[in-house]
């Protein structure tokens, strides 16, 4: 950001307050005072016209005070720093109603000035005495109550303590105690666990401001059915607030949370997904998807509620018909193709067989030549080997397997076993 020399900067808070000045004062101011961040709307009748943000002197119900103002009602609202009327009760009936802390009774009697803020930040250095003075009257009483906080007018004219108690609490001797040591006027309020949080607390997990000290009018109490809803886990310190109670944050978003629930289909009701029917396991109300055990598939499935149709008895006998029809029709595809195939293996085995055929014709010669060699070769011994007449009228398959077994041992033996052999055949012929 660039540094502005001094003269452009008083230049344009100059134009700003020539503005201001020229604009007409606004019938009625609204402004927020008091600890609990009260709201009330005042009837303004000050010449100088009150900058958002701006502190005035009022008089409330409880008696002079400091305020800040929130916002000016007038016809022209919407400029940013002002409202119409029926625009901020629109807003009060939609953040509480009747409920909502908003007053239209007392006075705006000036602009604060620098002495009346110097005055107010006096009072709250002494708040400490205050609250020392008070838990030791308690505890000298013995009364079953716990102090909050303290709140001091401007002026002095009343203290207020805020405390809390189980019961109600009969502290007049307390307040009598009170009024003597202080010599003011003493107004003794009880709150709640929420209240309590809204007086004291500052910031939440968030990071934010607690909302119940930033803008949040009307506690409410929240039920276990939202945190049950909108959270996975219902671990105490997750869903509970400065207060202790359940955080107020819950009770934003549960509107819309039951217009996502509603949406979805309930647990174990019956389906159409683009995979076919099937049984709804498990629901996600944000992401809006929905887990489906399919029928005709062995595994689970997500799906967009809005890609889902709910299944009534007669449209789902409709789709196990359809789907009765789709299986005997694949079936009876299969089987034709299965036909088709079986008439065709005289056509697709004749080739494989013509080629054995040629296979065995090319390797026909070489075992051919094969048995040729082996019998030029054998000649010679089959020759020796023809048996004589004694031999054959004998018979005797002994003398046979001895002359095999001879060969296989030894060449040696079996040219000599032909040589002999030879020797009586060529006798005998």
């Amino acid at each position: 950001m660039p540094i502005e020399p001094l003269p452009v900067i008083l230049e344009e808070e100059q134009a700003e307050q020539k503005a201001l000045e020229q604009l007409t004062p606004p019938e009625s101011v609204v402004v927020r005072y008091g600890h609990l961040r009260q709201i009330a709307e005042l009837p303004y009748d000050l010449p100088e016209v009150p900058g958002c943000g701006a502190t005035l002197v009022i008089r409330s119900p409880r008696g002079i005070e400091l305020a800040r103002v929130l916002t000016t009602t007038c016809d022209n609202g919407g400029c940013g720093h002002s409202v119409t009327r029926k625009q901020m009760l629109s807003y009060i009936d939609q953040s509480g109603g009747k409920q909502y802390p908003f007053i239209t009774e007392g006075k705006i009697l000036r602009l604060a000035t620098p002495e009346d803020l110097r005055e107010q930040e006096h009072l709250d250095a002494g708040k400490l005495r205050y609250i020392q003075t008070c838990k030791q009257y308690i505890s000298e009483l013995d009364m079953p109550m716990k102090l909050v906080d303290v709140e001091l007018l401007l002026g002095g004219d009343r203290v207020i303590f805020y405390f809390m108690a189980e019961s109600r609490v009969d502290f007049r001797e307390l307040v009598r105690q009170l009024a003597g040591e202080f010599r003011t006027r003493i107004e003794m309020r009880q709150v709640g666990a929420r209240d309590e949080a809204r007086l004291t607390a500052d910031y939440e997990k968030c990071g934010q401001h607690c909302c119940c000290r930033q803008f949040l009018k009307v506690l409410k109490p929240v039920s276990m059915r939202a945190a049950k809803v909108q959270k996975a886990t219902l671990d105490p310190t997750k869903i509970s607030g400065r207060c202790g109670r359940l955080m107020c944050c819950l009770r934003y978003e549960e509107k819309t949370y039951d217009q996502l629930r509603r949406n979805l289909p309930e647990r174990n009701a019956r389906v159409l997904t683009e995979d076919g029917p099937g049984s709804v396991l498990s629901a996600q109300v944000l992401t809006q998807l929905v887990l489906v055990r399919l029928d005709w598939h062995t595994h689970n499935a997500a799906y967009p509620v809005e890609n889902l149709e709910r299944l009534t008895p007669e449209r789902e006998e409709q789709i196990k018909a359809e789907r009765e029809a789709e299986l005997q029709a694949a079936e009876e595809k299969a089987r034709s193709q299965r036909q088709a195939r079986s008439r065709r293996p005289s056509r697709s085995r004749s080739a494989p067989a013509a080629e054995g055929d040629a296979q065995k014709s090319k390797t026909a010669p070489k075992q051919g030549k094969s048995d040729e060699a082996n019998s030029e070769q054998a000649k010679p011994s089959e020759a020796t080997k023809q048996p004589t007449q004694g031999q054959r009228d004998s018979g005797k398959p002994k003398r046979r397997r001895r002359r095999r077994r001879r060969r296989k041992r030894g060449g040696e033996d079996d040219s000599n076993s032909g040589r002999k052999d030879g020797g009586d055949s060529g006798g005998s012929s």
